[in-house]
Formats: C-alpha cells, structure tokens, sequence
C-alpha cells in the first residue's frame, strides 16, 4: 500500500485513487459514482509561471505535478480519473469537510521508469 518509513524521501503526501463505475439509475439513464482503487504516498508539486497555469489560477483552478512510484497498479490510470488528498480538507456546504479532490488533465507513466507523472487540478467540478 505505498510507500513509508525510511526511504519515502519527499513522498509524504497519502492519496487516494477513485475510477468512474457507471451504472443504470433505473430511469433508462446512467449513473457515474466513484470508487476507490487504492491509496499511495506521493510528492505534490505546485505549478507556477506558465501562461495556462496563471489562466488557471485566475479562474480559481491550481495545478500540481503528481510522482509516485511505478507500479502496476499506477499504471492503470487514465484522465477520467480523480486524485482525493487524504491529509488537506475542504468545505461540504453541510457544515463538515471532505478530502480536497483533483481533476487528472496527464498521465505521463512512459518517460520514467521509476515514477508514473501526473498532471492534477484543483478548484474545478469533477
């Protein structure tokens, strides 16, 4: 389940994974809920300077690259998917708090043989 202890360096960070499961509403529509395929450490990296991410920070939205450890379960990844911040919590508009989600815009799991690269964005409707 991740990584800890000694050797974890800046992977300090515990995530979890959610995939989309779509399934019938019984009104002829389908019905997308999330479901949690597992939780890693991982080192969050806050984006600056590039013309889209200033664009993105004045729209309320932030930018983070994502490392974490090559495995196979990483390298099922895809963009449909949502990253949940398991530490950071936001507001739930009913007086309690929920774990801060991301938006996957990349999946960079090819470039580096050690590390699967993630492009994740906060402040946007998933």
């Amino acid at each position: 389940m991740g990584v800890s202890g000694k050797g974890a360096g800046p992977m300090r960070d515990r995530v979890a994974f959610d995939a989309p499961i779509s399934s019938p509403d019984g009104r002829g529509g389908v019905e997308t809920a999330w479901e949690e395929q597992f939780e890693r450490f991982v080192e969050v990296i806050y984006q600056r300077g590039s013309e889209g991410v200033e664009g993105a920070r004045l729209s309320g939205r932030a930018s983070y690259k994502i490392r974490l450890r090559q495995s196979a379960a990483a390298r099922q990844i895809t963009t449909d998917w949502r990253l949940r911040d398991l530490k950071r919590t936001m507001p739930n508009g009913n007086g309690g708090t929920k774990p801060v989600e991301y938006n996957l815009r990349e999946v960079d799991a090819i470039t580096d043989r050690q590390y699967i690269w993630l492009v994740a964005e906060s402040g946007v409707a998933i």
